[in-house]
């Protein structure tokens, strides 16, 4: 049994042409999610007022309604500006990745912590981004 561990270690699989198959597998998910995120943001643009006219109708029994109108416009602005991040930063992540750029795990990274907060897809590519692209402790004192 433990041969057959052996063999598998040393065999042509190694760790760097099986990473090899995730930057390319990582660097086509990072260009599509970024063009969806820029996606969003131009939509989110687009209907700001209809969203601010939404959410003004819901104020209507609150006592500070200009207040939370205020917080409303601001985190609306903060979730746009996000997206737009998150999708240059995909995007150029993505195509570094493919070209096999040394910023590409760099900027990888980041988008990949940055786009932890947009469920679904956001947190299950930046989960998967950082467990490939992150060390591991194990690797790291052979």
């Amino acid at each position: 049994m433990l041969a057959d561990r052996e063999t598998v270690m040393t065999s042509d699989d190694g760790p760097a042409q099986s990473l090899g198959g995730h930057l390319r597998t990582l660097g086509g998910c990072w260009i599509v999610y970024g063009v969806i995120r820029l996606v969003a943001a131009a939509l989110l643009v687009l209907y700001s007022g209809t969203a601010t006219v939404m959410f003004g109708a819901l104020l209507s029994r609150v006592p500070d309604p200009l207040t939370l109108m205020d917080v409303f416009r601001f985190i609306y602005i903060a979730m746009t500006v996000l997206s737009v991040i998150c999708g240059i930063l995909g995007l150029v992540a993505g195509l570094a990745l493919l070209g096999r750029q040394p910023s590409g795990r760099i900027l990888a990274l980041l988008a990949g912590f940055l786009s932890l907060s947009s469920i679904p897809l956001g947190t299950t590519l930046g989960i998967y981004t950082l467990v490939v692209l992150l060390p591991r402790s194990g690797a790291q004192s052979r």
